[in-house]
């Protein structure tokens, strides 16, 4: 298993992780089987969605506030919202891997999506053969 560093810098952010994941693939060797990416937070999400246009995670950051709209929530600390969104979205992605590559659609990447940020936040990349 790889851990992978990351720091955010807006409240919310998609971050393409894609790149990376493609990197621990290559370096691991692996040829056929599935990668998982996974976020340990509970303010941040990990999500497959369109790479190609940013208005696509522009969009998904708006849908998600109109969804989780700010309510008098009982948690203290204030992102009950970000916890909200997180389980909407999920922490991880299993990516199929196929003669060494992700089997990622044409538009897809892999996204960090963070909910409550700016953070030092982290994710997991694990991979496991055929």
């Amino acid at each position: 298993m790889k851990t992978v560093e990351l720091q955010t810098y807006k409240k919310e952010a998609f971050v393409n992780i894609t790149r990376t994941v493609r990197e621990e693939v290559a370096k691991s060797g692996l040829q056929e089987g599935v990668v998982l990416v996974h976020s340990p937070h509970t303010t941040a999400g990990i999500t497959i969605t369109e790479n190609a246009d940013p208005d696509v995670c522009a969009d998904m950051i708006w849908a998600l506030k109109e969804l989780v709209p700010k309510l008098p929530y009982r948690h203290a600390e204030g992102n009950s919202p970000a916890h909200l969104k997180t389980i909407l979205v999920g922490n991880n992605v299993s990516v199929p891997v196929k003669d060494g590559e992700l089997c990622l659609g044409i538009w897809q990447g892999i996204y960090f999506c963070e909910f409550d940020g700016p953070r030092d936040r982290r994710f997991f990349i694990t991979m496991s053969s055929k």
